[in-house]
This record gives C-alpha cells, structure tokens and sequence, in this order.
C-alpha cells in the first residue's frame, strides 16, 4: 500500500471516533506470529493469510458482523438501563424528600400531642379507671408514632451521612441501665435483668445514640418475647459487646439477614407478624455501623433470640460527621 500499510490505516480508522466501531479484518500474505499480534494491537479483530478460501472470509466476515450487531445492541440496552436506573433514582431521591418533609412536619404536633396527654394525666383532676385506662393508651400510641417518626428521619441522615455524632467516653453499663430506665413502664411487669459483667466498662461512642440503639433492642424483645429478657455488657477483644437475650419465637433463618433493612422488614411483615420491627432496627445498623462498629443476630426458631452490637475499644467513625472529634 502507498504512503501507509495496512496497520496504520487500521490504527486511523480506530481514532475516529465515527468509524472506531467497525470490525476490521486483516488480509495478508504475512503468516508470521509478530504480523498477526501487531495486526491485533492496532485494532483489528481478525486475520486471514494468503492463500485464502472465499467461504472463510465471507464466514469471519458473517460472524463479526453478528458480533458487532450484539454489541450494539447490548449497549443500547445499557443505556436504556441507564437511563431508567437515573429516572427511579431520581424519584426517589424525590420520595425521600417528600417523606422527610412530611415527618418532619409530623413530629411537632405528635410531639405536642404526647406532651399534652401527659399532662393532663398529671394535671387534668382525678378521672375515673376507665378514662385513665384510655389517656395512658393514647399517650403511649402517640409516644410510639413520635418514635417512629423520629426513627425514619433518623435512618434518612445517618444513610446520607449527615447525623452528627457527640463522642465520648462513657461507661456502657450505665448507657444500658439508662436505656432499661427510658422504657418506662414497659418493663413493669416483665422481667429484664441486666449484668454488666466488667464496670466500669469505657467505650468511646454518642451516649444518647447508644441509648437509643439498647432501647430499640430490649422495646422489640419485649414486645415479641413473654419470658425474662437478659441484656449483658461485657468487653470482647478489642472492644466491647452489649447482647438482648430473649426466649421468644425466634426469626426464621431466612430473614436474619434482611431484619436490619428497611425492605427487608417490609417483606418480613407480609410473612409474619413476628417480625414486624419499623425502621427501629435499621436506625440500630445504622448507628452502631457510623461507630465503626457492628451488629447482628443470633436466633433459633422457638428457642429464641439475641441481638447484640459491638462497639471497637478506639474509635473508628464511617459515613458521619462527629461534633467537636478530630477527623
């Protein structure tokens, strides 16, 4: 060929972007190892020596066609998948701020309602077994619900990364024995015993988040397990470890890997009403995991079950911003 060989007419044709698609196949005289592989590394897709059969060449030349109408249309599938994975994404990055603003709205007036039940239980005068009876049950319905709400909010920051986190050093044992008190009369006529077997045991952690996290865990305990509910805090190599023991139903095997996701739970709910556990135990991954830490489940049908989160002894922060801690 003048002014070029077949290599460099090749490599021109992969540069441009309008015609780098089309499958080139070499026709050469050349059956030398280095001819073919340079003939490959400046672009082409196949190689045919002289002398050469008409119906192979017409055969390679079927076959990459083939190939080259596969591949496009693969990519127009992906790019269909594409576009349809930034249209679900974007609706529901709409969904969730649609949802964040209206349980934000929500917590005020459940939060006034709660407050208001409260006091009229305190203040409203003496009222008959009955009618108490009632405002002590409105009272801890509308104290579910801020929970709930507070719950979903929360889940939304910490997957975003946005919580703020107040570290420091606190003793678990006292964090848990604060979380059994902030059940309030859930736990009056059940039996929760708490062993911390090592006090004080220090861990760097958000004393209200942890809080919180034991709350949600011995709330659901007691609301699906009848028998004693033993709660230990203890140290584990580099670290500590709090465990919920109950001796309920227990969590099919199935659904011990989905409890802790929001979807999951969902899907749980339509199985059984067993399992039906809100967001509380996904706000609990949630929490524990910007830690730095774990959590998890340990559960047999019938026999029952311990969920347990593990906090690291040195703090290891992921995916949250920690006030007044150094990055």
């Amino acid at each position: 060929m003048p002014e070029m060989d077949g290599y460099e007419v090749c490599r021109r044709l992969k540069a441009d972007p309008a015609l780098q698609a089309i499958p080139v196949i070499f026709l050469s005289a050349h059956s030398e190892v280095l001819d073919k592989v340079q003939a490959f590394e400046s672009g082409g897709v196949d190689y045919v020596t002289k002398p050469f059969q008409l119906e192979d060449v017409e055969a390679r030349i079927e076959t990459h066609l083939a190939l080259r109408r596969l591949r496009t249309e693969l990519e127009h599938q992906n790019q269909q998948l594409r576009e349809s994975y930034e249209q679900l994404r974007d609706l529901e990055e709409l969904r969730d701020s649609l949802t964040s603003m209206i349980v934000h709205d929500l917590r005020v007036p459940l939060a006034s309602i709660s407050g208001f039940l409260g006091l009229m239980r305190m203040r409203g005068g003496p009222f008959d077994r009955e009618i108490d009876s009632y405002l002590e049950q409105a009272e801890r319905g509308a104290d579910v619900m801020l929970r709930m709400v507070n719950d979903l909010l929360d889940v939304s920051r910490l997957e975003a990364g946005q919580m703020p986190l107040e570290i420091e050093e606190n003793d678990l044992g006292q964090v848990a024995a604060e979380a059994l008190d902030s059940l309030g009369g859930l736990t009056l006529d059940r039996e929760v015993r708490l062993d911390a077997l090592e006090s004080p045991l220090l861990a760097s952690c958000d004393a209200a988040v942890a809080r919180r996290v034991v709350a949600n865990l011995v709330g659901n305990a007691i609301k699906y397990a009848k028998g004693p509910i033993q709660v230990t805090v203890a140290a584990i190599n580099g670290g500590s470890r709090i465990e919920v023991r109950d001796t309920g139903p227990g969590i099919p095997h199935e659904f011990q890997d989905k409890i802790f996701e929001k979807f999951g739970q969902v899907e749980a709910r339509r199985e059984s009403t067993l399992h039906s556990t809100g967001l509380g135990l996904t706000f609990c991954k949630l929490a524990i995991e910007a830690h730095g830490g774990r959590i998890g489940v340990e559960s047999v049908p019938d026999e029952g079950s311990t969920f347990w989160f593990e906090l690291p002894a040195q703090l290891q922060v992921a995916g949250a911003e920690l006030r007044g801690v150094p990055a």
